[in-house]
């Protein structure tokens, strides 16, 4: 005799159906489809937001190239008028037929504006610069040099200013950091920049502080400094032009 099946199990059967495979297929397919869009959405979201860091890096770069060559301009103005007053000066003194001791007080007077000059501008070897003023103002002041030898001396100083104006390039100086004077090695842009690197290692800039003054101080983050580093990297490669993204602490720059 056949004993028929519990209804439950009846139940159970009607109620769970199997899904054939294809539907399986379809599903799966259809959450992939969902899972990558997802992924696309984040990407162009992600990919957005790199674009407008990058429109806002490059309006901040204009602005820096902007400043330094609003600043180079000021020191090749301020070096100019220091030629121009010489010239003038030269010229004045030969048509007047000025001689000897009517043209120390000229020279004399010629030199505190560059030593003014000097005290104001980028402290790129600032002490050899006022020295070697020094030492001449002392020769004309004591008859140890013609006036007219000496006046030609003073006009060759004024060449080496505006000669300091153009020139980038690796020197070495000894700059005072931390309260302590340290030999560093300086990278020079024009008499707008001056960067450093010491013997450890270190990176930083010129900079001016909360009264106006020049200090030395070293970068905070190790993206400026590795930028300082790529600008020392191409000076000692003799790589003397191009676009450089560089720190720019000393805003203002010198008068």
């Amino acid at each position: 005799m056949i004993r028929s099946a519990p209804r439950w199990l009846c139940a159970l059967a009607l109620a769970s159906p199997a899904v054939p495979a294809p539907a399986q297929e379809a599903q799966a397919l259809a959450e992939n489809l969902v899972r990558l869009r997802a992924e696309i959405e984040q990407l162009n979201s992600e990919l957005e937001l790199a674009r407008e860091e990058a429109r806002t890096t490059l309006a901040g770069l204009a602005a820096q190239r902007t400043e330094l060559a609003a600043q180079l301009d000021r020191q090749a103005l301020a070096s100019r008028e220091q030629a121009q007053r010489l010239t003038q000066a030269q010229q004045a003194l030969a048509e007047a037929g000025v001689e000897g001791a009517e043209l120390k007080p000229v020279l004399l007077e010629a030199i505190a504006g560059l030593e003014a000059h000097v005290g104001a501008s980028l402290p790129f070897k600032q002490d050899e610069r006022l020295a070697g003023l020094a030492a001449l103002r002392e020769r004309i002041a004591t008859d140890g040099v013609p006036p007219h030898r000496a006046a030609n001396q003073v006009w060759a100083f004024v060449e080496d200013e505006l000669r300091l104006t153009r020139e980038n390039g690796l020197f070495s100086q000894t700059i005072e950091l931390d309260g302590e004077r340290v030999l560093a090695d300086i990278a020079k842009v024009g008499t707008v920049m001056l960067y450093f690197r010491t013997s450890q290692g270190e990176y930083g800039q010129l900079a001016r502080d909360g009264a106006g003054e020049w200090r030395w101080q070293r970068v905070a983050g190790r993206a400026d400094a590795e930028r300082i580093a790529a600008l020392f990297d191409a000076y000692r490669k003799q790589i003397r032009q191009g676009w450089f993204e560089l720190p720019m602490a000393a805003a203002g720059g010198a008068p």
